[in-house]
């Protein structure tokens, strides 16, 4: 079976800091408040990491008072395991077929 990973999403959490975030909020909800004191980014590279993450739909935003909390959509994940298990299965028949040379 043939499959493709979603590489736009790749792409984007294949940034140090976007995947400790992701990994921060794979635990709790957070604000950006407590992501700044957890990663020691500055709050306006960590905003726009957010807003990354945001647009690609990893992460959505809860308002809370003078707050924006961010969770992880862990469907958007699994989605993406999903992915790269398919194309682990696909590694494992392709060891088999060699294709001869010229």
């Amino acid at each position: 079976m043939m499959t493709s990973v979603d590489t736009e999403l790749v792409r984007v959490l294949g940034d140090p800091l976007r995947l400790r975030i992701v990994t921060l909020l794979a635990r709790e909800t957070l604000c950006t408040t407590h992501l700044v004191e957890e990663t020691g980014a500055k709050q306006t590279n960590l905003s726009n990491h957010l807003r990354v993450l945001r647009e690609a739909g990893v992460v959505e935003t809860e308002p809370c008072g003078r707050f924006t909390y961010y969770k992880l959509r862990p469907d958007v994940i699994a989605q993406l395991a999903g992915q790269f298990a398919d194309l682990a299965e696909s590694a494992r028949t392709a060891a088999e077929n060699k294709r001869a040379c010229p």
